[in-house]
């Protein structure tokens, strides 16, 4: 049976052309030849009918300035539904391969494998209760698009749905394909370039959509399938809870001012009152099916006794719920739990405390069901809310709250400063002696309500902690329990938090400790470190005391970004592979699980790629079974706007995360040969010194001003946070992303690859290229960290153009571009020379699909690229050439689907 009506091809021609239709009537038909002669030019070189790009060029020079505006939103326009036919065409693969049983990565593979294997069910139902999976949200600005523009492409996409997924009759695909052309015409007229930057209101609203209108119900339907896979292989083991989701969103106050306790405040209130408005949605559906006589059917011993504790609380609710619901316990039941939902944050009393108490009550009725043999009507109806409430509890998402070390510090310091302590001239033994014995008094030290004449700094640092305390007083502790600490190096770092977090009293040792305090380790320095920062927290009698209160569990984010600016990509991925495996069995042997947090970012430089192949990349020692991880801007659009992509990700990350547990318990440390950590050893001191000279060159921090877009970046108003820590432009200084994203837009990704060349070839000169061959191919077969490695700086070099590179490092002074250029792109040509030859392939891109999609990309990104480049070198710019600079980078950012 055919399941869909259309495939990839027709949708990129029919929206294609209806962008050209849209075009000739919005604007004229001569722009839309203009258009169209760009496009051609630009499709004749790609294919090889002309020998240069000469004609495109003569073609964007000479365009008016009106005609530009034209061309880069025609373009973007084009980007934008393209993303759209690509992703329905996912669509179709992930359901024509679930039809037919050739899914790869599927969970259901794995648990027939497992079977096969011998695996018990005892052993599974252990493993199972291992994991725990924790995709945390951020706001960090890497996603260019409006609100508006989503909103407006999300619409196209669910007719697109219906025209492939549905038996239509002419005129209602005429109907359908008619508002299509409603809602391209309406996105053409829509500004796709913010007048202001986001709010982190408006981020973490954003973030909040995916969760409300995708992740939620999404949830229930993947625990189903989890369920129904378990059940074909093994009877009687039961599916835990696998999955929390958290946010950053609206809580990371590091480097980002406008993030007050009142944003915060707000998120709280706001990811409760959604989820209340959901379950009570729910209930109320749920009381529709569940209108079974009580004449007819008994209701087991646990719910006649809730509906009497209900008839004690309600008295008056009850009597109207008998007289409306007569013989019908279970919509009584429901009723009333509606009532004790609408009484949460409210002055009436008898709410519920917290999602558990609202569970119980869904369990009662559950239990009521099963015992009178009604298992269908529990599966269908009641467990999918069940699994609702169990992931997302009256939360929604659980908020990190973050700041950077620096700040901390201040405060302390000026706090205890008006006690007679001068915490700044201590050195890091006395520090931390000082702050234990602080957090093991009983008194406070300091007056967090009323400090007396200290800092701005300071100020907000008690206020947040202050609010702390308070949001778990209100919201529970499960709403915002965990404190993530930037640029941590030294153990006081962490100790400063609990010492905060104990003067408001939201720490009280030895009994309560109401936050995980995560040091957050981005720096070679603290990388190095972590045995040394860890070893001295576990040994202090204050912190291990609040360990054990939190179950021993530790902790410990690793920052890709910053280490990868830092260090470059291949000294970056090694320098993390190497200390995760440190600090795993350092924990080990300290009798703490590690829970790892990986802060990765969408690009290959920030530690993106596909999720399922970076967790079985990880050291076996680190895979404890609970795992955290980042995600960001539009990978956050790309995973969970499209419900079945959601599920899929849902069904990838399990899958991956218990077939690596399951291999960390039958080999619980990695076995690596040692010539294989050699050739890393021999690699990546040469490849970080490559980078870091890069770096440090004279000249370099001007050529990369003037040959990439970073002014324009820096003013996108992409997210609600500054580009830079100081606003300075050094490469210190400046945020990885829009690092990353000024590269990616010139299609030059030298983050994702610059210096990967020279470690290997130190390598090879040091044993010999053909021994050093064999043994780096043998590497990318065995070690799933080294292929993954590899195949993510294939994924960056295939995305680099060099020709489209030169057209922005001509913008640069001819002795920069002399200088740097040449460099840059000889490292491009032989990590590419070398990828394909260690991997074994002919291209760089293992995945066909991937290669087809650029394939069909570029000819379109090229005309918007050197249309960029070209305002760029303008001296003077008028402010409709700067709209139509800041569109270039929209469109180009659509077309590599990809910004920081």
């Amino acid at each position: 049976m055919e399941l869909h009506n259309r495939n990839v091809r027709t949708d990129v021609r029919e929206l294609g052309a209806l962008v050209g239709d849209v075009l000739a009537a919005q604007a004229s038909t001569e722009a839309y030849e203009t258009v169209e002669e760009l496009r051609n030019a630009a499709i004749h070189y790609r294919r090889g009918d002309a020998s240069n790009r000469d004609r495109l060029h003569e073609s964007v020079e000479e365009l008016s300035t009106t005609r530009e505006g034209i061309v880069a939103r025609a373009f973007t326009t084009y980007f934008e539904l393209i993303n759209l036919a690509e992703e329905r065409e996912r669509v179709r693969s992930i359901r024509n391969a679930d039809d037919d049983g050739s899914l790869h990565d599927s969970f259901d593979a794995t648990i027939a494998e497992f079977a096969d294997q011998g695996v018990d069910p005892e052993t599974l139902e252990d493993l199972l209760a291992d994991v725990l999976i924790e995709p945390t949200f951020t706001a960090h600005p890497t996603e260019a698009r409006r609100a508006t523009v989503k909103a407006k492409l999300r619409s196209i996409a669910n007719h697109l749905e219906e025209l492939d997924e549905r038996n239509l009759t002419e005129r209602e695909r005429n109907a359908i394909w008619r508002d299509v052309t409603a809602e391209v015409t309406s996105l053409w007229g829509t500004r796709q370039v913010r007048q202001r930057p986001p709010e982190p209101e408006d981020e973490a609203r954003n973030v909040g959509w995916y969760l409300e209108n995708t992740l939620f119900d999404v949830v229930g339907d993947a625990y189903e399938e989890f369920e129904e896979t378990i059940s074909k292989e093994y009877n009687d083991v039961d599916c835990p809870k696998l999955f929390e989701f958290r946010s950053w969103a609206g809580s990371d106050r590091d480097g980002n001012p406008f993030v007050t306790p009142e944003v915060t405040d707000e998120t709280l209130e706001r990811q409760r009152a959604v989820a209340i408005e959901k379950y009570r949605d729910r209930c109320k559906r749920l009381s529709a099916v569940l209108s079974q006589d009580g004449e007819r059917y008994a209701i087991d011993d646990a719910l006649a006794e809730s509906l009497a504790a209900d008839a004690e609380r309600f008295p008056t609710v009850v009597e109207e719920a008998r007289e409306r619901y007569p013989d019908e316990p279970y919509r009584q039941k429901l009723r009333l739990m509606r009532e004790r939902l609408d009484r949460v944050d409210d002055v009436r009393p008898g709410e519920y405390p917290d999602g558990d108490a609202f569970l119980a009550d869904l369990d009662v009725i559950a239990d009521s069901l099963i015992a009178d043999g009604q298992d269908a009507v529990h599966e269908s109806f009641v467990e999918p809310l069940r699994r609702q409430v169990d992931t997302f509890g009256f939360t929604l998402a659980s908020l990190d709250l973050r700041d950077h070390r620096e700040n901390h510090t201040e405060a302390v310091a000026e706090a205890v400063a008006i006690e007679g302590v001068d915490y700044r001239e201590m050195d890091e033994e006395a520090r931390t002696e000082f702050l234990t014995q602080a957090i093991l008094q009983d008194d406070p030290v300091v007056d967090a309500d009323e400090p007396g004449d200290v800092s701005e700094t300071t100020e907000r640092v008690l206020e947040r902690f202050q609010a702390f305390a308070e949001w778990q007083d209100e919201y529970g502790q499960q709403a915002i329990d965990t404190y993530c600490i930037s640029m941590t190096e030294e153990p006081s770092h962490v100790l400063e938090v609990l010492f905060l977090a104990d003067q408001v009293g939201a720490v009280s040792l030895p009994d309560h400790c109401g936050l995980d305090v995560v040091p957050l380790l981005e720096t070679e320095s603290a990388l190095n470190g972590a045995e040394r920062i860890l070893g001295t927290l576990f040994d202090n009698e204050a912190y291990a005391t609040a360990l054990d209160v939190r179950g021993s569990v530790q902790e410990v984010m690793l920052g890709y970004s910053d280490s990868n600016k830092e260090n470059g990509f291949l000294a970056a991925n090694w320098d993390l592979y190497e200390n995760q495996r440190r600090i795993a069995q350092f924990c080990r042997k300290e009798d703490v699980t590690l829970r790892l947090f990986h802060g990765r970012g969408g690009s290959i430089s920030r530690g993106g790629g596909p999720m399922n192949e970076a967790l079985l990349a990880l050291p076996n020692e680190t895979v404890t079974g609970q795992v955290k991880f980042t995600e960001q801007g539009e990978a956050i659009a790309e995973k969970y706007a499209n419900p079945r992509i959601a599920e899929r990700e849902l069904e990838q990350m399990l899958d991956a995360q218990i077939r690596a547990r399951h291999e960390a318990n039958e080999e619980p440390t990695e076995v690596v040969p040692d010539r294989w950590v050699d050739a890393m050893e021999t690699m990546v001191p040469v490849a970080r010194e490559t980078y870091r000279d890069l770096l440090n060159t004279d000249g370099f921090v001007s050529y990369f001003g003037q040959a990439t877009p970073i002014s324009v970046v820096e003013d996108l108003n992409l997210g609600s946070r500054p580009a830079s820590r100081s606003g300075e432009r050094t490469v210190e200084d400046l945020r990885a992303i829009p690092w990353v994203f000024s590269w990616t837009q010139t299609r030059l990704i030298l983050p994702g690859w610059y210096s990967l060349a020279s470690g290997i070839d130190a390598y090879l000169d040091a044993v010999g290229e053909e021994d050093g061959l064999e043994t780096l191919r043998e590497m990318y077969e065995e070690w799933p960290f080294f292929r993954t490695t590899l195949d993510n700086a294939g994924l960056a070099l295939a995305r680099t153009d060099p020709e489209i590179a030169a057209e922005y490092a001509d913008l640069a002074d001819d002795d920069l571009r002399e200088r740097f250029f040449p460099e840059l792109i000889g490292e491009y040509e032989r990590g590419r020379e070398l990828v394909l030859s260690i991997s074994g392939r002919d291209q760089l891109l293992r995945r066909e699909w991937l290669s087809e999609s650029l394939d069909r990309r570029n000819p379109y990104v090229d005309p918007l690229n050197l249309l960029q480049a070209s305002l760029l070198g303008r001296t003077h710019r008028t402010e409709e050439e700067e709209r139509t600079l800041r569109l270039t980078v929209n469109g180009i950012a659509a077309g590599m689907k990809n910004t920081g």
